[in-house]
């Protein structure tokens, strides 16, 4: 890697809300990245990587929201003991819970253009710095089978254990991965695969929903073969990140970016119940 990797930056500041337990909802990291990108687009804050934990929570995408059984699906989602909600971005039904950790990472655009394949490409240069020590060769190409399949998929033999998205706003750019870290990555995908059976049931549709196959997907703990928590890949993010920067550090949100957060939180809230609303 060069060091005109957009990763290279002067200042990092971190915001580390792995470890906020079940309490933490999946739609306050949503107005978490919003507020922060603002932050970082308008120059109030240095580049931001903020990681993240939610306990037994499926996050689906818009086009879920049109399957022609959607309520049935979501019932049965809640069923299983999920929490429920629908990202404010692209993508489709992901699958988060105490093993999967979650990363962002906040640039500006204002100093440079920071076009889509290099903000993934940047994300995937840090997970596979992250993962150095477990001697792996990560692919980054769509898994076709896995749930919320992109292009951006990351793998091991051809087993998917992350994907990347990007959420762009007043000049802020967050680039996000999912990394499943430990449990069963293909019992995971069989709660997406039975999802879409209870909500497309045969009928057609307009969009092309993913068929999943369970065994396509897997995590590092299984790929790797040995033990791996969302703590200790916490720990070597932190000390990846250390090596790209001249300084880090910890600030807390100050209290224009606390009234904005308030802002966006009852923002995506509002928005949420509005589209599951029966």
């Amino acid at each position: 890697m060069t060091n005109d990797s957009i990763l290279f930056q002067p200042k990092w500041r971190i915001i580390d809300q792995s470890t906020l337990g079940p309490s933490f909802d999946a739609l306050q990291s949503f107005a978490m990245d919003d507020t922060l990108c603002n932050s970082a687009g308008s120059g109030d804050s240095p580049p931001i990587m903020r990681s993240w934990v939610h306990h037994n929570t499926i996050v689906l995408g818009i086009q879920d929201t049109r399957l022609p059984y959607f309520d049935e699906g979501v019932d049965y989602l809640k069923e299983q003991g999920y929490r429920v909600i629908v990202r404010n971005s692209g993508g489709l039904a992901v699958v988060l819970d105490a093993g999967v950790l979650n990363l962002s990472l906040v640039f500006a655009e204002k100093q440079q253009q920071i076009d889509i394949d290099t903000g993934y490409e940047a994300m995937v240069d840090f997970v596979e710095h992250i993962l150095t020590p477990y001697n792996v060769t990560i692919e980054d190409r769509e898994i076709v089978g896995s749930y919320c399949p992109g292009r951006y998929d990351l793998s091991i033999d051809g087993r998917k254990f992350a994907g990347i998205s990007q959420r762009r706003l007043r000049g802020g750019v967050a680039v996000q991965v999912y990394l499943c870290v430990d449990g069963s990555g293909s019992e995971r995908a069989k709660v997406i695969q039975e999802f879409y059976h209870r909500a497309v049931q045969g009928e057609p549709t307009k969009f092309t929903y993913p068929e999943i196959v369970p065994e396509t997907m897997a995590s590092l703990s299984e790929l790797i073969g040995e033990d791996l928590t969302a703590g200790d890949l916490m720990m070597q993010t932190l000390k990846t990140l250390k090596t790209y920067a001249d300084a880090m550090t910890t600030e807390h949100l100050s209290i224009s970016e606390l009234s904005l957060y308030d802002y966006n939180y009852q923002r995506v809230f509002t928005r949420n119940e509005k589209v599951l609303a029966k």
